[in-house]
This record gives structure tokens, sequence and C-alpha cells, in this order.
């Protein structure tokens, strides 16, 4: 359960990681209206619809790079846990 518990949540750090910038970017962001005024509202969402998905993109990206890291650091250090095995021992 615990080997489970660990796999999933390195699985989830990209999918956090994209959420959280989607939502600070769009937290970030006035009202296309009072920014453009009424008659660009449409476009400005639009743009901003847009950039707000380049924002999830990056953050998912960021995310699998440090879920790639943290993967390779929990492998390595499991190689150091475990003792080598003597290839010249064992049933004849």
């Amino acid at each position: 359960m615990r080997l489970f518990l660990r796999h999933f949540l390195i699985a989830a750090v990209p999918l956090a990681c994209g959420v959280a910038a989607s939502y600070a970017f769009a937290r970030a962001q006035g009202s296309c209206g009072a920014m453009v005024g009424p008659v660009f509202a449409s476009k400005c969402h639009g743009r901003q619809l847009e950039y707000q998905l380049l924002f999830q993109t990056a953050g998912t990206a960021i995310g699998t790079l440090i879920a790639a890291f943290c993967g390779f650091w929990l492998e390595l250090r499991r190689r150091r846990v475990t003792p080598p095995q003597n290839p010249n021992l064992g049933d004849p």
C-alpha cells in the first residue's frame, strides 16, 4: 500500500502543478470588460483562456520534471539501501 501511495503521489505532481498554475493565472487577471471595455471583451476573454491554457501546459511540464527528479532520487535511494546480491551464492 505504501508503494502504491508513493507512486500515486508522484504521478499526481504534474496534474497538481498544471492546475495550480492555471488557477493562479486565472485569479491574477481582472475582468475583460474592465480592462478593454465591453466592445472587445469577447476577444479579451478568448485570449485570456489561451494564456491560461499555456500556463497550465507550462505548469504540467514543470510538474513532470519535478516528478521525474523525485522518482530518480527515490530510485537511487532505494538502490543504496538494498545490499548488492552476490551472484556466486545460491542453489547449485
